[in-house]
């Protein structure tokens, strides 16, 4: 089994690299960006003049840009976006690929089981994801320190950090899972894209209106939002506890699926 997981980690590296990478320029080219903001208070009249509704739209409301948690908090709505997206598509490549290089007859001659074969995949996946969360952690504390890094911050961080975690965790359960269900190996991946950007279209559409605000426990994007956690202090349990049992359902489903379909070699 190692080889195999050695195999799938060499296989994911090149993207896990690219994605590193992104992560570094968007957030380098933010900071550049915050300079203008910091501890400046006329963008605070600035922000008061924007609509309520596309303040919430963006989770924009209550958020101080002068200072660097504030200024995080915002984009942290776009970092929720590509982590999910990194994990649904990971998932999705890393169940399907043998389909789509032609190598799954080589894959099941070897002497393991496909139980072993998708705990190898699974736990690549769950390192490529924490090795992409390193990264952006580090790129988020390296690249302010030109700034005053409060204890705020950093307890920001840390709570952002996870909440990136928990929503990787989502994304990478439903995408092993459709990739198993689906018996194409060219709609996974389209599929599991057009999923995380409908819910992420849903988690707007319920900040700017209350009346489908039950909506929210179907999209993660509203379960961990930095403008509530950033006053709180904290994630909140119930949302904690959702994302691990959608996780659960996902990867159990995938180990009850895959072994049992057939693969097109």
């Amino acid at each position: 089994m190692f080889h195999i997981f050695k195999w799938e980690f060499k296989s994911q590296l090149k993207s896990l690299i690219i994605w590193s990478l992104i992560f570094i320029i968007f957030i380098s080219m933010m900071t550049t960006e915050f300079s203008a903001y910091y501890d400046n208070p006329e963008m605070l009249d600035v922000m008061s003049l924007m609509p309520e509704q596309l303040l919430k739209a963006f989770s924009m409301n209550n958020a101080n840009l002068t200072t660097p948690e504030g200024y995080m908090s915002i984009a942290s709505a776009y970092f929720g976006l590509m982590f999910g997206l990194y994990a649904v598509l990971l998932g999705s490549a890393i169940i399907s690929k043998e389909e789509r290089d032609k190598t799954a007859e080589y894959l099941m001659t070897m002497p393991v089981s496909r139980e072993k074969i998708i705990l190898a995949k699974f736990i690549t996946a769950l390192l490529c994801t924490v090795i992409l969360l390193i990264v952006f952690t580090i790129t988020v504390f390296a690249c302010m320190i030109p700034f005053e890094i409060t204890e705020s911050y950093v307890d920001f961080v840390l709570l952002m950090v996870l909440s990136m975690f928990l929503i990787s965790l989502f994304f990478l359960g439903i995408g092993m899972l459709l990739a198993s269900i689906l018996k194409r190996y060219k709609s996974s991946g389209k599929i599991s894209a057009i999923t995380i950007m409908v819910l992420y279209f849903i988690s707007m559409l319920v900040s700017l209106s209350d009346k489908i605000e039950n909506l929210k426990y179907i999209t993660p994007f509203k379960y961990f939002e930095a403008n509530v956690y950033l006053h709180q202090g904290h994630l909140e349990i119930k949302y904690v506890f959702i994302t691990l049992i959608v996780f659960a359902c996902g990867i159990i489903g995938t180990f009850i699926v895959y072994p049992r379909r057939d693969l097109h070699i």
